[in-house]
């Protein structure tokens, strides 16, 4: 496996965050707040919104290979009836899609959220024909709860996402 940093965003990397993240491939499999094409723009945008949220009830960390953000992963702590809940979403540049990485992220990032805020469950949610994000979920021990058939509607087309989650009991430290 590739040798990755886990690190928080830095103004600097915008550059390198524009040229990963501007991929229809990346784009098709996230909701629609992240953006195609991605502009240089819309990663200076994004690094300086995590910057300015850092350690508010969130994680949001670049993914970092031979010091050039390649990637973005994040733990968001949810409120209301959900406040023992957060969201676990992520990406990586295509170049690094089936080396071990992501999942190996995904395991850091989540053993840093229950060690740092009192939740008792993480959850994703990806589209269901997403199969790479949801093996990396069932390798790093989430559950698989379900399919919300019809739930998104992405690019012109209605499809279908699944719920996984891992509790903090069930969860390898």
């Amino acid at each position: 496996m590739k040798e990755f940093q886990l690190r928080a965003w830095e103004i600097e990397d915008a550059k390198a965050l524009a040229q990963a993240a501007d991929n229809f491939n990346i784009a098709k499999n996230l909701r629609n707040v992240f953006p195609n094409p991605y502009t240089l723009d819309d990663a200076i945008w994004y690094i300086n919104d995590s910057i300015a949220n850092a350690g508010k009830k969130q994680i949001n960390y670049a993914i970092v290979i031979d010091g050039q953000a390649v990637g973005s992963i994040g733990i968001f702590v949810k409120d209301d009836v959900y406040e023992k809940s957060a969201e676990l979403g992520y990406w990586l540049a295509e170049s690094y899609w089936r080396k071990g990485i992501m999942t190996e992220a995904v395991q850091m990032i989540c053993k840093e959220a229950f060690e740092t805020f009192d939740i008792v469950r993480i959850y994703a949610e990806p589209f269901a024909d997403n199969a790479g994000s949801r093996g990396v979920l069932e390798k790093t021990g989430f559950t698989y709860e379900g399919t919300m058939r019809s739930g998104v509607y992405k690019n012109g087309k209605v499809l279908s996402y699944c719920m996984y989650s891992v509790l903090r009991e069930e969860f390898a430290v």
